[in-house]
């Protein structure tokens, strides 16, 4: 095979020439040790099992991004820190293959088969190429074919959920499940009320995922609450507490700090009784009182979820 310059090299289909088939491994891994470019590779279908790819005793791994890699077999391939940047791994047979610290991003990964593959330290997309084209086509108006990417971006993000988590990266899998569930719901209709209750799920929990998202949401309810009872009013026994432009700001600034502990005891439902709600503050304590519980709840389950993986 004559050299070829690093931007327009290519490989013929190995499927073609079964002489090409039975030496492309030892090609390949002599052109890959020369340091010549091998981007863009032409490698569909290509018997690669066992393939040693692994550029030993240095840092970065052998550029191969741009490279077409449909439905190749790579089982039990040593691809350590191979830079796969938007190369296509469609359908690819890496059952077994290693994988480990390997750049990833910009793959087309549908259908990519990674039983026992090694995964560690994968640099990920945090959104696929299914998703990114995806967005571009909704933004365009092509509805059709923007659903069809995110059936797909939900395909590719459940499947290396799956394998992720029976490889014991449940952090990495969690965000590709959070992603999953993004997906699932962009195919709803947009002002269903399904997609509105699973956007307020993504809100409030990342789908189970994020249970900061939980903290910072009570957070904020304390406040608003806290700031509403200032406006509204509450009892401490007989002494109301609330806004008095007439009073010294140290005053009013000492009665905010008393209806943020009210909001904090609300929304805990602990109730001590010391500071009282009346007229409109009421119904806001009500509302409080029960998304508090709700939400400590939503708290529990999440990071339970989260600390027993």
């Amino acid at each position: 095979m004559s050299e070829l310059q690093p931007e327009e090299s290519f490989w013929l289909d190995a499927t073609q020439d079964k002489r090409a088939a039975d030496g492309l491994c030892a090609t390949l891994q002599v052109r890959a040790q020369s340091g010549v470019s091998m981007r863009g590779f032409q490698l569909k279908y290509a018997a690669l099992a066992g393939i040693d790819l692994v550029n030993h005793h240095q840092r970065e791994g052998y550029d191969l991004r741009g490279a077409d890699l449909y439905r190749a077999d790579l089982q039990n391939a040593h691809l350590f820190a191979l830079d796969l940047r938007n190369s296509s791994l469609m359908k690819a047979n890496l059952r077994g293959a290693n994988l480990h610290c390997c750049d990833l991003r910009g793959c087309n990964l549908l259908g990519t088969q990674l039983d026992g593959a090694r995964l560690d330290n994968v640099i990920w997309d945090r959104q696929l190429r299914q998703e990114r084209r995806g967005r571009e086509l909704q933004r365009t108006g092509d509805n059709a074919a923007a659903r069809q990417c995110f059936e797909e971006a939900e395909e590719t993000y459940r499947n290396l959920r799956l394998h992720l988590e029976k490889a014991g990266l449940f952090e990495q899998a969690g965000l590709f499940f959070h992603r999953e569930m993004v997906m699932r719901r962009l195919q709803m209709p947009r002002y269903s009320s399904q997609r509105l209750l699973s956007w307020l799920v993504d809100l409030f929990s990342g789908y189970g995922e994020k249970p900061l998202n939980v903290v910072l949401f009570s957070i904020a309810l304390i406040g608003v609450c806290g700031l509403l009872y200032f406006l509204v009013g509450v009892n401490h026994g007989d002494l109301p507490l609330g806004l008095a432009l007439e009073r010294g700001w140290l005053a009013n600034l000492d009665d905010l700090f008393d209806c943020f502990y009210f909001s904090v005891v609300t929304f805990t439902t602990l109730g001590y009784g010391d500071i009282t709600p009346h007229g409109l503050a009421r119904p806001i304590a009500a509302l409080e009182a029960f998304a508090g519980s709700f939400t400590m709840a939503l708290f529990v389950v999440v990071f339970v979820k989260k600390m027993t993986r």
